[in-house]
């Protein structure tokens, strides 16, 4: 089974249409959607209407701390009086069948599934704080052994790697393999590289392919109606 991994998509519906072209061609049959659909860009609305028409079956559909704190009205977290203005005039423009969805959107910011027959985790941050922090490669990561894939996103910032825990199974040397994946950022990417990007799961294979497509970054820029700090614009450009 394929599965495509997207994080992160902020309201950008050039990113996400690009994103959704470069998976068509891998012919994925499932979709984790990890966080943070709306905010900073001016297609929310238009964003989770297009996901509503996925074709493939969605495995989990995660908040992010955008959801939350646009559902909760609570921006006192947010590092900067510019975001906080951003997720108030998201909350806004949404229209009610983006308040629907949002609302059906799994609260907790986690979701255990199995896909293949692997044990998955998906996390918008990480288990530390399921909104808030990140999962980094530097970390000590123990808490996530059980697992075998653990998808995760907010930092913006794609990522590979595995780590191997001690375990009581002699045919594998006594150690249990966990794969940890962040699939970067559809809409608003912080790795200086200003495509849209996202990733593909062969869950069989153990084979990840991580997507990065061009799109309109202008087409994208025009829609900005001088409501929010025009920093989430510009930084399209960037990848920052």
């Amino acid at each position: 089974m394929k599965i495509l991994i997207m994080a992160d998509i902020h309201g950008n519906l050039e990113a996400l249409e690009q994103i959704l072209a470069e998976a068509g061609r891998h012919k994925v049959q499932g979709c984790v959607l990890l966080g943070d659909l709306i905010d900073y860009g001016m297609h929310s609305n238009e964003v989770i209407r297009r996901l509503q028409k996925l074709q493939c079956a969605v495995l989990c559909n995660l908040q992010g701390n955008h959801e939350e704190a646009v559902l909760q009205e609570d921006y006192v977290r947010f590092s900067s009086q510019r975001g906080r203005d951003s997720a108030r005039h998201t909350r806004e423009k949404l229209d009610e069948n983006a308040w629907q969805y949002i609302g059906a959107m799994e609260k907790s910011g986690r979701q255990e599934f199995w896909c293949g027959g692997k044990h998955c985790l998906a996390v918008h941050g990480s288990l530390e704080d399921c909104l808030w922090k990140s999962i980094f490669p530097e970390q000590e990561l123990g808490i996530y052994s059980s697992y075998d894939y653990v998808f995760s996103g907010h930092s913006h910032r794609p990522h590979y790697f595995e780590r191997f825990f001690p375990a009581e199974d002699s045919r594998r040397r006594n150690q249990k393999k966990t794969v940890f994946i962040n699939p970067g950022s559809v809409g608003q990417p912080r790795n200086l590289n200003p495509m849209a990007q996202a990733a593909v799961l062969d869950v069989e294979r153990e084979e990840v392919v991580f997507l990065k497509a061009a799109y309109d970054i202008a087409k994208e820029q025009q829609a900005f109606d001088g409501q929010v700090d025009s920093f989430y614009s510009k930084r399209l450009e960037y990848g920052i």
